[in-house]
């Protein structure tokens, strides 16, 4: 058994943005994170991840960097930033950064000197083209809508940005950018960070041939189209060598559009890459084929498909990492549980599912509340790029009328996640005095979290329970994984293995009850309640191996 901290800890997610707010200026900061570090203490996490903080002209909300060794104003000093990092080690707490290092922000010293002329010393930090045909050098799209490339007149050629136009890609291939990149990540591991969550670095190394890719419903390509480019898995060798090595750091990749093989090279047990990898196959099981804008439901049976893979694929081989929930995706209690009746027990039941598998879990703010999403009115009531960006691209084509495109947003647009955190029932759901960058959710008045840690049966203490189950049960981290009933349409079944230990985890996605026959072996004698979130286990009468599975119920069984 390959045992190491980053496999046995449970990792929380704060978009700073929108944690908590101390100046009253309605935008959360380092001195809120700090303020807040004890609740995150009792919720029972060992790692934080803190999407960037990095000086920013915030056109991505702070993934758009132009400085990587300097705060963002909105988010106070690198005073404040060094208080809480301090005060989160005193908790035994560890930082991780979000590294973006696939692009910068075009305001960033390298790109004002990369685009004024072709002969500039840092002209090859960027990806620069000449124009194709009279068009641009290839058809790949931007994830935020539209062509990935941007025509600069002040030298007649294109530069490559996959996301935003003002976020220019990185050139990988050029040596001293990935000294740049590896002397700013060692300065802040010197700082005492204690590892990295690396934005879309699946996306850093191109094919510099720039070959069309397949065309999608705005007729550009994908931007996965680079994906697990030619050099990545070198370049990470590299930064393992020159960053990593000697360091007791934990290290996940967003690796778009990665497939199974890939992931157990970034992710490999000989520790050469990454620790792990996030990949979002699972989160395209509501998607309309290529279209991600689209409110389609789930059959829990692709579901349960997608994750097995990846579960088995990855056993002994690499590591998983676990997520419903970022702060690129929807409220999973809206998305795949029941935000109206079931809220609670769909939210526990969603908990329940994920943090029983192999893997380190990720909770994003507000998840272990059960924050749901936002009922948008109107545009105008979004700040996400991506959000706004498609409305105009796909409501001005035709693709969608305004009232479709309306609803698809309000069910997977990225502000869903990026509402204020939700702390008390007062004005603003307590997170800010001053007028928030963003709308409240209007039911923060029944979710909260002073509610919830007032109630012994909140989804607050539910997800306490389970990260103190992870720390008193090594099957849980450790143990082998193992589907049961892949074929049935609401339940979710499987077990984990570890020696002579087992556990059987029962899941019902649905809001209809359900009689169950335990697996062969598994009986009222032979087995025992670990967690549920109902709190009990109904067997049917005279019985000892028949139970009701109510709407949205969780059991988790261990063998006697």
């Amino acid at each position: 058994m390959d045992r190491k901290w980053w496999k046995e800890s449970v990792v929380y997610q704060i978009y700073p943005r929108s944690f908590y707010d101390s100046n009253g200026d309605g935008i959360g900061d380092l001195n809120g994170i700090t303020e807040k570090l004890d609740y995150l203490k009792e919720l029972g996490v060992d790692v934080i991840w803190l999407s960037p903080v990095y000086q920013s002209p915030n056109d991505d909300n702070g993934y758009d960097i132009s400085d990587y060794r300097a705060i963002m104003k909105e988010f106070g000093t690198m005073e404040d930033y060094d208080r809480m990092l301090d005060e989160a080690h005193k908790r035994g707490i560890r930082i991780v950064m979000d590294l973006v290092v696939n692009h910068t922000s075009d305001e960033h010293k390298w790109f004002i000197e990369s685009r004024k002329s072709k002969d500039n010393p840092y002209r090859d930090y960027y990806i620069w083209r000449p124009a194709k045909d009279g068009k641009e050098p290839n058809n790949w799209g931007s994830c935020f809508s539209g062509s990935a490339w941007e025509y600069d007149s002040t030298t007649d050629m294109y530069f490559l940005h996959l996301f935003s136009r003002k976020q220019p890609d990185l050139n990988w291939d050029n040596p001293k950018v990935r000294r740049e990149v590896y002397d700013m990540m060692n300065w802040w591991l010197d700082k005492g960070v204690d590892g990295f969550r690396m934005d879309v670095i699946s996306l850093i190394s191109k094919d510099q041939t720039f070959p069309d890719g397949e065309p999608g419903i705005n007729g550009y390509a994908s931007f996965n189209e680079p994906a697990n480019g030619p050099h990545v898995h070198e370049y990470l060798q590299e930064m393992r060598r020159e960053v990593l090595d000697g360091r007791e750091t934990l290290t996940v990749g967003e690796c778009s559009g990665v497939t199974l093989d890939e992931a157990k090279k970034y992710a490999r047990s000989d520790g050469k890459e990454l620790n792990m990898v996030f990949q979002f196959e699972h989160m395209d099981v509501d998607a309309d084929g290529t279209n991600k804008w689209a409110d389609k439901k789930m059959d829990l049976r692709d579901l349960k498909k997608i994750l097995t893979k990846w579960q088995k694929g990855l056993d002994t081989i690499a590591w998983n990492s676990l997520f419903w929930e970022n702060h690129d995706q929807p409220r999973s209690v809206s998305r795949f549980g029941n935000d109206g009746e079931y809220r609670e027990m769909s939210a526990k039941m969603l908990a329940t599912c994920l943090h029983m598998m192999q893997g380190t879990p990720y909770i994003y703010q507000g998840e272990e509340l059960g924050m749901t999403n936002v009922p948008f009115k109107d545009i105008s009531d979004f700040r996400d790029l991506d959000s706004i960006n498609a409305w105009h691209e796909l409501v001005g084509q035709g693709v969608f009328t305004e009232d479709e495109m309306m609803k698809y947003l309000r069910y997977k647009s990225r502000d869903n996640a990026r509402t204020p955190f939700q702390w008390d029932d007062t004005e603003n759901a307590g997170f800010t005095t001053g007028s928030p960058w963003i709308m409240v959710n209007p039911n923060y008045k029944e979710i909260n979290a002073k509610d919830q840690l007032e109630r012994e049966d909140s989804v607050f203490r539910y997800y306490q329970k389970l990260i103190r189950l992870r720390k008193e049960h090594e099957i849980i981290v450790y143990g082998s994984y193992d589907l049961v009933l892949p074929e049935d349409r609401e339940l979710y079944v499987y077990t984990r293995t570890l020696k002579n230990e087992k556990l059987l985890i029962i899941c019902n996605f649905y809001g209809n009850t359900r009689i169950f026959a335990l697996p062969g072996g598994w009986t009222k004698k032979t087995s025992k309640l670990l967690i549920g979130n109902y709190g009990d286990l109904l067997y049917a009468r005279d019985n000892r191996n028949t139970v009701f599975i109510r709407p949205y119920e969780a059991l988790v069984l261990k063998s006697l």
